[in-house]
C-alpha cells in the first residue's frame, strides 16, 4: 500500500533487494513511487526500473516525483498480472529485483468517489483500472445471494457474510444500493450489535472482499509473483508487501512451494525426483511495522513484508 512518505517498511522492502547500480527493477504497484523514487534514486548509468500501475492518476503523479530520475524509470499502465508479457515487449529478460507493495493506495482511499472507503458516501466503484466494466455496483445489485455469502465469507474473512449478503438482497428488491454509504448501513444491519461494538469498523472486511472481486487482486497477484520469480536472475529478490493474510498467505506459500528442494521419500536411497530449489527465503519470518511507525501510520498496522533470493540453476 503506498502512502505519501517514506515509511520504515518502504525501506526495508527496497533494501531488501539489495540494489544493484546498473540492474533492472521491477515495481508492481507504483501507487505514490514511495518504492520507485528509493529504487531510481540508487541507479547509476545502465540501471533501469519498469514502473507499473492500472491507475491514470497514480501514473501522472509519479511521473512529477521521479522526474529527476526518468532517465532510468519507464513507465507502463498495465495489471501486474502481465508482467511476462510488458517484459517481452520491453525485451528484457531477466530482471534483478522485483517488488509489490499490495493494497489500495492512500490516494485512492482519500478520493472518495473512487468508492474505497466506509468512511466516506460515494458510488459503488472500487476499479483500481476505471476503464475496466466490472464495479462495486454490479456486485452488490447483481450477483445471486449464494455468491455474495461466499465472496465476504472466503474474501473478506467475515464471519457473518450470510447475514450481511441477505441483507443486502432483501434491500435491493425494494431499489438499487447505490453508495458506500448505502451499504455500510446494511451491513451494520448484518452484524449483531455486540459486535458491531468491537474490533475494527464493522463495513471494512466486505468492502474488502468486494474491492478483491472488482479488480481480481488474488489471482492477479499470485500469477504476477510467480511470472516475477521465474524472470528473476540468479541472486534477484524478490520483496513483498502484504495488508491482508489472503494475500501473505499466497506469497508464503509460493515462496515454500519454489524453495522446496527434494521430495523423494526419506527411505529412497537416492534422490529421483531430480527437484531443485528456485528459492532461498530471507525473512523465516515476515517483517512487520515497529511501534514507532504505527503511531504515524495506522493504516501500516496489517503489514508484512517478505524477501526471497533466486538462487543459481
Amino acid at each position: 500500500m503506498m502512502f505519501h512518505h517514506i515509511t520504515v517498511l518502504h525501506q526495508e522492502a527496497v533494501d531488501g533487494l539489495v540494489i544493484k547500480p546498473h540492474g533492472i527493477y521491477v515495481d508492481c504497484t507504483l501507487g505514490g513511487a514511495g518504492h520507485s523514487s528509493l529504487i531510481a534514486s540508487r541507479l547509476t548509468k545502465g540501471g533501469r526500473l519498469i514502473a507499473i500501475d492500472q491507475d491514470d492518476y497514480a501514473l501522472a503523479s509519479a511521473k512529477e516525483r521521479l522526474a529527476p530520475y526518468m532517465e532510468h524509470v519507464t513507465l507502463v499502465k498495465s495489471n501486474f498480472r502481465r508482467i511476462t508479457h510488458i517484459l517481452d515487449e520491453l525485451y528484457i529478460e531477466q530482471i534483478d529485483g522485483i517488488l509489490f507493495d499490495l493494497g489500495v493506495s492512500s490516494p485512492q482511499l482519500d478520493e472518495a468517489e473512487r468508492g474505497f472507503s466506509y468512511n466516506a458516501d460515494a458510488p459503488l466503484d472500487m476499479r483500481m483500472d476505471r476503464t475496466q466494466p466490472l464495479t462495486a455496483h454490479e456486485i452488490v445489485n447483481g450477483w445471486p445471494e449464494e455468491e455474495l455469502a461466499t465472496l465476504i465469507f472466503e474474501y473478506g474473512e467475515e464471519k457473518f457474510a450470510r447475514r450481511i449478503a441477505r441483507e443486502i438482497v432483501q434491500e435491493r428488491k425494494k431499489r438499487p444500493i447505490e453508495t458506500t454509504g448505502d451499504l455500510v448501513e446494511l451491513i451494520k444491519r448484518g452484524i449483531p450489535a455486540a459486535a458491531r461494538r468491537t474490533g475494527p469498523h464493522p463495513a471494512k472486511r466486505t468492502f474488502q472482499a468486494i474491492r478483491i472481486a472488482v479488480n481480481d487482486e488474488l489471482n492477479a497477484f499470485r500469477e504476477a509473483l510467480e511470472s516475477g520469480i521465474e524472470r528473476l536472475a540468479p541472486g534477484g529478490r524478490a520483496s513483498v508487501i502484504t495488508f491482508h493474510s489472503l494475500e501473505d498467505r499466497i506469497c508464503k506459500q509460493t515462496y515454500q512451494e519454489y524453495s522446496k528442494g527434494c521430495v523423494c521419500p526419506p527411505d529412497f536411497p537416492q534422490c529421483v525426483c531430480e527437484n531443485r530449489p528456485v528459492l532461498k527465503i530471507i525473512t523465516r519470518k515476515p517483517i512487520v511495522p515497529k511501534e514507532a511507525e504505527l503511531k504515524e501510520n495506522r493504516r501500516a498496522r496489517s503489514a508484512k513484508l517478505r524477501i526471497a533470493e533466486k538462487l543459481a540453476n
